[in-house]
């Protein structure tokens, strides 16, 4: 046999081995739903090269053994979570809502307490005007940690505010996600503040791309969006660090997000779990901050923080969104930016409609990501048949994440309705049980249900085969997206 030849049948076996092994490690990888090992043993099995590249860089959920270590450390490290906020308040809870916040106990271990209180702000603007009053009156600490922090009005505003309190003494940390904020991090502004005296850290740093997928995937990122000042007051919502206009994604403007600010037990477990972050990424131990006794006790409603990510259990987040459908008995009302769910959301959504309880879904008409706007629009007509009402947002890009049910229990924070929130990204979401604050928060969703079209089945009938087929298609492929 020619060595040409033998060079070239060794190069067959040898790739097709390649091929099997990570068939076979698709196969066997835990916590994995049967759609998605399908989805990648196509995409290894029909495009050999490019399939085995990409399972290695985006085919197993890996944040990473050392970071895993350091976050488990951290933990290990401060008050237990069950702890850092008094005593739980189930029952104040009526019983058919209990689950609900056992749901969430059990993904961050924060219980449910008593005596919150909170406001909900009234657009972007008035959010950071809000937080730059709080850190402009703090005394002790300011903690901050954002996805997306650019150095825009907004962006900029909180940096001059935590120059100005580090410069009379406030004890001051700022985190931003190495990716989501990499402009501001690599900019005179984040050296600036460096210098004044404001303690900084990237979170999840991506350090050199090329060896970055053999520490952990680069696109796993801290989603979140937390403030806590004085370990008295904490903003909790959708919204990044950064002008509506979103300079970044400008063509997408206005970002439409919602905010809230919170005062009360909720407060401890929102600066639990930013202390949690800060620690997995720096020397520094925080748990002197729960040292400090808790306030007296205040009238207020029960809430309780859900931090979710690949740190915790598997499939956090959808098991809470589930649990809070299957709660609904006359009324479910979400707004969501990202739809690519996994198949208990879906079902769950459908039989919620299906039992009588109104339920309503909004999403924006235009979105920023084109393969989310197609594998969203794929599950419209199953839902829409159910009875689901569908509206889309014209007003700009609707970021806002909330859900209510009943007019009494509300869910707000980072957290999407995609796989990405669900298996890749830090999360953070309040989860709360009060008629009064939940009214405030409908009443919110009303004002984008009225700027927002409502859709029914022939919206999606009379699509072309053509592009129906694509959205099918990229829905098809939404496990290995």
């Amino acid at each position: 046999m020619p060595d040409s030849t033998l060079l070239t049948w060794l190069l067959f076996a040898t790739h097709a081995g390649l091929q099997l092994l990570f068939i076979v490690r698709a196969l066997l990888r835990p916590h994995r739903e049967p759609a998605s090992r399908l989805a990648w043993v196509l995409v290894i099995a029909l495009t050999p090269v490019v399939g085995v590249i990409s399972y290695v860089l985006f085919g197993e959920v890996n944040l990473g053994r050392a970071r895993v270590e350091r976050l488990r450390a951290a933990f290990a490290a401060l008050p237990p979570a069950g702890e850092v906020a008094g005593a739980g308040a189930e029952a104040a809870i009526p019983d058919r809502f209990v689950p609900l916040f056992r749901v969430g106990q059990s993904v961050s271990h924060y219980l449910p307490v008593g005596g919150n209180r909170a406001s909900l702000l009234p657009d972007s603007a008035a959010a950071i005007e809000a937080m730059v009053a709080d850190i402009d009156a703090a005394r002790t600490s300011v903690h901050v940690l954002f996805y997306i922090w650019l150095a825009d009005g907004n962006g900029l505003k909180v940096v001059e505010a935590l120059k100005r309190a580090a410069a009379r003494g406030v004890t001051c940390r700022a985190m931003a996600d190495d990716l989501g904020s990499r402009a501001l991090i690599r900019s005179p502004h984040w050296r600036d503040m460096a210098a004044a005296g404001v303690r900084l850290a990237a979170a999840l740093p991506i350090g050199n791309p090329l060896l970055r997928p053999f520490k952990g995937r680069i696109d796993m990122r801290n989603h979140r969006k937390i403030v806590v000042i004085d370990n008295a007051v904490t903003y909790c919502g959708s919204q990044n660090c950064a002008d509506a206009a979103f300079a970044v994604k400008a063509r997408f403007a206005p970002w439409v997000d919602i905010m809230a600010r919170f005062e009360g037990p909720v407060v401890r477990q929102n600066q639990h779990l930013f202390a949690s972050n800060w620690m997995a990424q720096s020397p520094e131990n925080l748990s002197p901050l729960f040292a400090e006794p808790l306030p007296p006790a205040e009238p207020g409603f029960v809430a309780q923080v859900i931090g979710s990510g690949a740190g915790v259990r598997y499939s956090a987040m959808p098991e809470t969104f589930v649990a809070l459908m299957n709660a609904a008995r006359r009324e479910l009302v979400i707004t969501t930016p990202y739809y690519v769910p996994d198949e208990p959301i879906q079902a769950a959504l459908c039989a919620s409609a299906r039992r009588g309880v109104a339920t309503t879904i909004v999403f924006p008409r235009r979105n920023d990501s084109w393969i989310v706007a197609a594998a969203s629009r794929s599950y419209y007509r199953e839902l829409m048949e159910a009875g689901v009402e569908i509206r889309e947002y014209v007003g700009g890009l609707l970021h806002a994440k909330t859900l209510t049910l009943d007019g009494t229990t509300a869910l707000i924070g980072s957290a999407n309705m995609d796989r990405r929130s669900f298996e890749l990204n830090a999360e953070n979401n309040i989860l709360l049980h009060d008629e009064a604050f939940t009214r405030v928060l409908r009443a919110r969703q009303q004002v984008f249900l009225d700027a927002a079209l409502p859709l029914d089945v022939a919206d999606v009938t009379k699509l072309s085969r053509r592009r129906q087929l694509w959205n099918n298609t990229i829905a098809m492929l939404g496990p290995v997206l």
